[in-house]
């Protein structure tokens, strides 16, 4: 009964072998052979992978092209020009022109064969002037240079690694030329540290404050003491003397900020609410508002005349060294030790953008005059921000010390203040360090006390003002027998900035 059952309903086993068989015979006539690809399957493969990996040489190209046009259509409308008629005029363009060439090359330190200046010779001569190799352009396209301004060249120089495309970008940068700065006078009167300086608005005295827990006004011009104020009971952070109000503002480590009446000489209020030391104050230039920050790690706004806090900025994880104020957006910008930079809406009290760039202690800040910037300092590095985002725009490198104070002239001079006594002097623009100053201890202190705590121009910009670890303020000028033959540049920077494809 069994076998008759396994002869009508075969086993599992069997099945299986069947379906093996089956299989096999079906696809015999494809074994070893992969499954075929249709033509719009690999056209599609081979053209997205031309794309992914060669795209910046077409780029590359299509830019070389179209200053290669252009470079020829300014050589046509020259040869289309009317020739003058007299053969002197002509000598005369062609040794102006070669003269001019001559003075353009001295901005690069390149070689000569990377770079062929080109320019109209007429009246109508434009500021824009396309530089390119004519020779090099046509072989490789490899090299494109465009003259972007009399001061600034940039190089764009493509180079193949593998199949990712490197763009170095090179700026050349000439440097403007600024007078060395020297000693004019060292005055003494503190038996402290000094901290903190500022000049008043109309030029006439400056204040210091001091670990000695006094402030003192000084003659600006002859740099005599004319006033002393007492009533902090630690050492004094910051003093700022106000351009709308006969006012003066101090904070110091003794929690309270104090607001002084420059007509009657005395305190008139103090504003209470911080939690530790003050370190840092800032004036709002067009309304009744101060900001200051400290030990704990938060910005307090106040008004000034109702002594009654706005605002409480926080965000902070460590001490805030620095505040400063504009009229325009960001208001307010703070720097600290938790190496960031918050800028802040004075209007809701909120945080707009936190700048996390600087690894180190933001010591210092400070606007220009001029422009719509600010700079940041700390012992990594001296950075320059765009408002009002907070956007990078350059480094400034050099000054390898814990920097306290920096000031900024209209003369786009950067003065840049440090701990071990190394006082350095910028250009603005490009970066260039045209001086540096170590300072020396005054008689009677130990050599460890040459330290710059805080910097400061006057409001004519041609005097200087450091206060120093030695006890002693020291007044700079510029140096008026100085030229740029006695001096001169003796530097081109040239930046590197890659960007990997």
């Amino acid at each position: 009964m069994t076998e008759e059952l396994g002869i009508l309903y075969p086993t599992i086993e069997t099945n299986c072998e069947d379906l093996v068989l089956s299989s096999k015979k079906l696809f015999q006539a494809q074994e070893g052979k992969g499954v075929p690809e249709f033509y719009e399957t690999l056209k599609l493969k081979i053209n997205t992978k031309v794309n992914y990996e060669y795209s910046n040489v077409t780029k590359s190209n299509e830019l070389a092209d179209s200053l290669h046009q252009e470079f020829e259509n300014i050589q046509t409308e020259i040869k289309d020009q009317k020739k003058p008629e007299n053969k002197r005029q002509i000598d005369k363009i062609i040794e102006d022109y070669q003269k001019e060439k001559q003075k353009e090359s001295k901005l690069s330190k390149l070689p000569q064969q990377f770079l062929k200046f080109d320019e109209k010779t007429s009246a109508t001569q434009t500021n824009n002037t396309y530089i390119q190799n004519e020779k090099q352009t046509a072989e490789n396209k490899s090299l494109v240079a465009i003259k972007q301004n009399e001061n600034q060249l940039s190089v764009i120089e493509p180079a193949r690694l593998g199949t990712v495309m490197v763009q170095k970008i090179k700026k050349i940068i000439k440097p403007e030329w600024h007078a060395p700065w020297k000693l004019m006078r060292v005055i003494s009167g503190h038996h402290g540290w000094v901290r903190c300086i500022a000049v008043d608005p109309g030029n006439q005295f400056f204040v210091t404050g001091s670990s000695d827990r006094t402030i003192k006004f000084w003659d600006l011009a002859t740099g005599n003491l004319k006033l002393t104020f007492t009533g902090h009971i630690s050492t004094i952070r910051s003093v700022i003397v106000s351009a709308r109000h006969p006012y003066l503002f101090s904070c110091a480590e003794d929690k309270t900020v104090k607001c002084w009446d420059l007509e009657q000489n005395k305190m008139i209020r103090d504003y209470h609410g911080h939690l530790s030391g003050v370190y840092s104050l800032a004036l709002h230039p067009t309304l009744d508002v101060l900001v200051s920050g400290g030990r704990d790690s938060v910005c307090r706004v106040w008004d000034i005349r109702a002594r009654q806090q706005i605002h409480v900025l926080e965000g902070h994880t460590n001490t805030i060294d620095s505040i400063i104020c504009q009229e325009f957006e960001p208001q307010i910008v703070s720097g600290s030790q938790d190496s960031m930079i918050k800028l802040w809406d004075m209007t809701s009290g909120k945080c707009i953008s936190t700048l996390t760039n600087h690894k180190k202690s933001v010591r210092a800040l400070a606007f220009h005059p001029l422009e719509y910037t600010f700079c940041s300092a700390a012992s990594d590095n001296l950075k320059v921000w765009k408002c009002p985002e907070g956007t990078f725009l350059r480094n400034i490198s050099g000054h390898n010390a814990m920097i306290n104070s920096i000031a900024i002239n209209r003369n786009n001079v950067l003065a840049s203040a440090a701990d071990n006594g190394s006082l350095n002097f910028w250009d603005w623009k490009s970066g260039y360090n045209f001086q540096s100053i170590n300072t020396i201890a005054q008689p009677g202190s130990i050599a460890a006390e040459n330290g710059i705590f805080c910097c400061t121009f006057d409001q004519s910009q041609m005097r200087f003002l450091t206060g120093e670890c030695d006890k002693s303020i020291k007044m700079y000028k510029e140096d008026e027998t100085a030229t740029p033959e006695t001096h001169p540049i003796d530097d081109i920077r040239i930046e590197y900035a890659n960007q990997n494809y």
